[in-house]
């Protein structure tokens, strides 16, 4: 980490070679899988067979399962409390609970999730008072900024969600100088202060997550003097992605592997393409491998313009989990990757579900440009979904980029 207040960079790692940075991730690959191979009942049994020595590259690595965020809850109900995930002879310090429920371990050592190198990119520094509205309660969100920002030598006042009054008039009081919350909020915080007649003139800065944040947004919270910056983050995972000064995507950090890969499978896509984010999270208490997330997003060409060198992110871009209800029966994106794999000659897929006089419809497009059998495929559609289909064949690169592969066009008035 910079010692230097006034750095750019938390710290070298940052600014890396590309190749240096693949060698250094994949160099110490092997043995977190040996890892989690000898201390996980969980990936004692999905890894079972794996060669860890093996796994050094992003092509080995893609041949290894998914673990699946969607796939929590149950592992979890059959061992608590943490599906068998966490590593033996770890600490664990909190354990928090997220919607579903799904339980998240926190491990013991500091900067745990990893936030600090976020902050940093920021602008937050040693010092700095911040004024943290995540959650402390249940969920992680609170803890994962605060256990950043503090390992940067800040000061937190642990706000949390509510009391909006009292959280305007803290901040005031305590002339804060950072936030950390939901962008949403932050705009509520300051509008109170302005109706109550405080001073926030001290508040400069923001790292903000949780909800989306538009150009409009960004601006009017600029009119209260604050820079804001976004992070990506789940309770699971930590900060995956993050802004810097040069607002072009998000620059993953560097404690994780990232993978973007096509919905309801672990098959790798080119740079540019949207599909679903896979990490791999090199944390001796939590070691997952190929964890899909369930987001949308798509990696950005080339470095980022602020001087960083790790991949970047396109941001959040919706959820990867399409499935979807048709003529009674669910269609999952793994079927839709199944019908692809069954017929080598086509590319991208998208099932586009509508309706015609309150009767559901499914039409399969395939982007291809060789001759396909379409009655084939069709019979590829009703085995693998057990419903019939519309085949349409399109051709390269007319379906849209957006990561979908189940349209639900349907409207309920």
């Amino acid at each position: 980490m910079s010692t230097d207040g006034l750095s750019a960079y938390f710290d070298d790692l940052e600014i890396c070679s590309p190749a240096e940075r693949e060698r250094q991730l994949f160099a110490a690959l092997p043995d977190q899988i040996a890892h989690a191979q000898a201390t996980t009942e969980f990936y004692q049994q999905a890894l079972a067979g794996v060669d860890p020595l093996a796994i050094t590259s992003r092509a080995a690595l893609a041949g290894l399962p998914v673990t699946r965020k969607s796939a929590l809850k149950a592992l979890q109900a059959a061992r608590p409390p943490f599906g068998g995930l966490v590593a033996r002879g770890e600490a664990i310090g909190r354990v928090f609970q997220s919607p579903g429920p799904i339980y998240e371990p926190q491990g013991n050592e500091p900067n745990f999730w990893r936030a600090a190198r976020a902050l940093h990119a920021a602008g937050f520094r040693a010092g700095d008072l911040v004024h943290n509205s995540f959650s402390y309660h249940f969920t992680p969100g609170g803890w994962i900024f605060d256990d950043g920002a503090r390992a940067l030598g800040c000061l937190v006042f642990p706000a949390g969600v509510g009391q909006t009054e009292q959280q305007a008039e803290a901040l005031a009081a305590l002339r804060t100088t950072g936030y950390c919350g939901t962008p949403g909020f932050l705009r509520t915080l300051l509008e109170k202060c302005r109706e109550l007649g405080l001073d926030h003139a001290s508040l400069t800065k923001a790292l903000v997550s949780g909800e989306a944040l538009p150009p409009s947004l960004r601006e009017l919270l600029a009119g209260y003097g604050v820079d804001v910056y976004q992070a990506y983050a789940t309770a699971d995972l930590g900060v995956i992605a993050y802004e810097t000064s040069a607002r072009d995507g998000l620059v993953v950090d560097e404690g994780v592997i990232v993978e973007i890969v096509r919905p309801g499978t672990g098959d790798p896509l080119p740079v540019g393409e949207v599909g679903e984010v896979l990490v791999t999270l090199l944390s001796a208490a939590y070691p997952l491998i190929r964890f899909a997330t369930g987001d949308l997003s798509k990696i950005l060409d080339g470095p980022s313009p602020c001087g960083r060198t790790n991949m970047r992110l396109a941001g959040w871009m919706g959820r990867a989990d399409q499935t979807t209800k048709i003529k009674g029966m669910f269609v999952h994106p793994e079927q839709v990757a199944e019908i692809l794999k069954a017929h080598p000659g086509l590319g991208k897929a998208r099932v586009v579900v509508g309706s015609e006089d309150n009767r559901d419809t499914m039409t399969v497009r395939l982007e291809t440009d060789q001759a396909i059998d379409i009655a084939l495929v069709a019979a590829t559609v009703k085995a693998v979904t057990k419903l019939s289909a519309v085949i349409e064949l399109v051709a390269p690169g007319s379906l849209p980029n957006d990561g979908k592969v189940i349209d639900d066009q349907r409207t309920y008035q």
